[in-house]
């Protein structure tokens, strides 16, 4: 391994190599609670060239990359198994806002939240908005095709994603897409490395769409003392008064305790027994205000406790942050167990109700939250003062059962976080065989060797 840090010492700067145990500590794991890797150095090129001339490198030494963005990741995504880890933290300019197309050129080390700030400042808006927005980065948000509270309304990152320049595990530099609308000139390569999870290429390069920033926004936090009260008013929202809201967070009362005690900051209806948090924005003012005197006549007529309405930025922002640290908060009080899951929002409230019977049936705390108004709930198992012989008894049965209920009403293991290695021994249950062998396939085709972010996904 000597000679390798000494050849990738003469593709990047001395200092950009990293061999020192508590220096690449940081790189070792992500956000996954329990998941933590080995490698044997961390590189952190400057440029595309840089890139292209490590994997080039690896590719002929067998060595495995790792590529790692913000390491946010909540599926062990860029927890690395040897060799390399490839971070991307130098590559980090916004090197374009094109107003007059409306479009980002930046590289993957941005901030998202740091593209959002920008792209604000020209009236623009880039709407992916991953709970972690202030420290994931865009690479990570493409590899994951990161999505977040405003999926309901804008989509995930795959649909802001343009074009790509990408480096190939065997070092070709390709440039698919530009900063076109429209593209039906052959194979659509683009969308093969979104969401690939760092297993078929680098990116090096994106380009992203941007919209129109809406004018207004207006938060209502909804109190419920029953989960079908909550999910009923959310598909009334939705289809019995054709509201679509940016966003339809659901938080738990454990999830809530949580938010609280890390934040020391209380939020209102402590007797809830959960919070539905609804975003409006719009560029009329008058029709929002319609919109939530709807919303909130929708949700007592479901029993809701009351309603309030934050239209002032500070109140806005209180209820936010009480949502975004909730997983970081979970955490902190003790071993947790993270599981994303997908289903129809239609199947919303049978799989609260069963989730509810596997916290008993199995004697192990959860507490959910999530976006829930596109199906996607983050159920989180607590270990508390359990021991770790009952913990590891009871919780793969548990995490078993709760993925057959979602696969058996038409969802999938996860919606936003990944596969990575924390989920891939269950990807067998929410994909079919043909999928998994087209996938190898194209694995084997754009890595021969099998080298970058190997024993991910599959």
């Amino acid at each position: 391994m000597a000679t390798i840090i000494e050849k990738l010492c003469k593709i990047v700067e001395k200092s950009a190599v990293i061999t020192e145990k508590d220096v690449m500590e940081p790189y070792l794991h992500d956000e996954t609670p329990g998941l933590k890797g080995y490698a044997e150095a961390v590189v952190l090129p400057s440029s595309t060239d840089e890139v292209s001339q490590i994997m080039e490198l690896a590719n002929r030494e067998l060595i495995a990359i790792t590529p790692r963005g913000g390491g946010t990741g909540l599926s062990g995504g860029a927890v690395p198994q040897g060799g390399i880890v490839l971070s991307l933290e130098k590559l980090n300019r916004i090197l374009d806002i094109d107003v007059v197309n409306s479009v980002a050129v930046v590289e993957p080390g941005v901030i998202t939240g740091t593209l959002r700030e920008e792209a604000e400042k020209l009236t623009l808006f880039y709407p992916p908005d991953p709970a972690s927005l202030d420290s994931c980065t865009i690479g990570g948000n493409i590899a994951e095709d990161a999505g977040g509270a405003q999926t309901l309304k804008y989509g995930t990152t795959k649909n802001y994603v343009l074009g790509l320049e990408v480096v190939l595990p065997t070092g070709e530099v390709i440039f698919t897409g530009g900063k076109l609308r429209k593209n039906a000139t052959g194979y659509e390569l683009m969308h093969i490395f979104i969401g690939s999870e760092g297993t078929l290429g680098v990116v090096t390069k994106a380009i992203l769409k941007l919209i129109p920033a809406p004018k207004y926004r207006v938060d209502l936090l909804i109190p419920f003392t029953e989960f079908e009260n909550l999910s009923r008013t959310v598909l009334d929202i939705l289809h019995k008064h054709g509201i679509l809201p940016a966003a339809l967070e659901f938080m738990e009362s454990k999830a809530i305790k949580a938010s609280e005690q890390h934040t020391g900051e209380k939020l209102p209806f402590p007797e809830a027994k959960a919070l539905l948090l609804v975003e409006l924005d719009g560029n009329d003012s008058d029709l929002l205000a319609k919109q939530y005197e709807v919303i909130g006549e929708a949700a007592l007529n479901n029993d809701a406790i009351d309603v309030l309405v934050a239209e002032d930025e500070r109140r806005r922002a209180d209820l936010w942050r009480a949502r975004r640290v909730i997983s970081e908060a979970l955490k902190s009080t003790g071993e947790v167990a993270h599981e994303d899951v997908v289903v129809p929002r239609g199947e919303i409230p049978g799989l609260l109700k069963y989730i509810e019977q596997l916290e008993s049936t199995h004697g192990l705390p959860i507490a959910v939250y999530g976006h829930i108004g596109d199906g996607n709930l983050h159920v989180n198992i607590l270990k508390h003062d359990i021991p770790d012989d009952v913990w590891q008894q009871r919780l793969p049965a548990l995490v078993h059962a709760l993925y057959s209920k979602v696969v058996s009403v038409g969802g999938k293991i996860s919606g936003e976080h990944g596969i990575g290695l924390a989920k891939r021994q269950y990807l067998s249950m929410s994909v079919s065989p043909e999928e998994i062998t087209l996938m190898r396939n194209m694995k084997k085709m754009l890595d021969p060797n099998n080298i970058l972010n190997p024993g991910k996904v599959l």
